[in-house]
């Protein structure tokens, strides 16, 4: 964990854009070095900027019945956000807040190296997929480069529209298989690429 408690150090210290003005702690994001599984989603709110945690509001007590319904806790997984910084009012991320903080981001993905990036709404899902709209990709592992990319909805869209909530869960429940998948390649040392159009 020594590269990432200097990341989140970094991270408490980071005066790069404006919203280091309002927050009141960062929040880098929490879980093993080891994960195999990484969540990315949009950005902290209330709850998360007091408690300097990752999803600890409404969408993360949804989130976490969305792991446990998939056999998995959350300390068995690493929860983070593309800013690290809550924007005031909980607006969306503006574009610079995004840059700034994108390296953060980027050194994440490079200590973990997760066999699967899971990300929550659009704003994690054009991190690596900028043109991609999420109603058309949600629920397809996507090749990008050497991450194998998951988009789903955002857990707080079925807060607010709970028509997304029966999405969500479906989605979440092809994550063990894809997982096994994934395994499965490695261990035959076939094209990720090639093999993915099977799931």
């Amino acid at each position: 964990m020594v590269e990432l408690d200097s990341l989140y150090e970094e991270i408490k210290h980071c005066t790069k854009c404006r919203l280091h003005q309002s927050r009141t702690n960062p929040v880098p994001g929490e879980g093993p070095e080891n994960a195999r599984i990484m969540f990315i989603g949009e950005a902290p709110g209330f709850h998360e900027d007091r408690q300097g945690r990752p999803f600890v509001g409404a969408a993360g007590q949804f989130l976490d019945e969305l792991l446990a319904s998939i056999g998995l806790k959350r300390e068995e997984v690493y929860i983070c956000n593309v800013i690290k910084c809550r924007p005031p009012g909980n607006r969306d991320p503006l574009k610079d807040e995004i840059e700034a903080c994108a390296p953060y981001l980027d050194r994440q993905l490079e200590i973990i190296k997760p066999k699967l990036v899971v990300t929550l709404g659009r704003y994690s899902l054009a991190k690596f997929l900028p043109k991609a709209s999420i109603s058309k990709v949600r629920g397809q592992p996507i090749k990008v480069g050497n991450i194998i990319c998951y988009p789903v909805l955002h857990p707080a869209a079925a807060l607010h529209q709970p028509k997304w909530r029966e999405a969500i869960e479906e989605d979440f429940k092809r994550i063990p298989k894809i997982l096994e998948e994934l395994d499965k390649m490695e261990i035959q040392g076939e094209s990720k690429a090639k093999q993915l159009s099977l799931f």
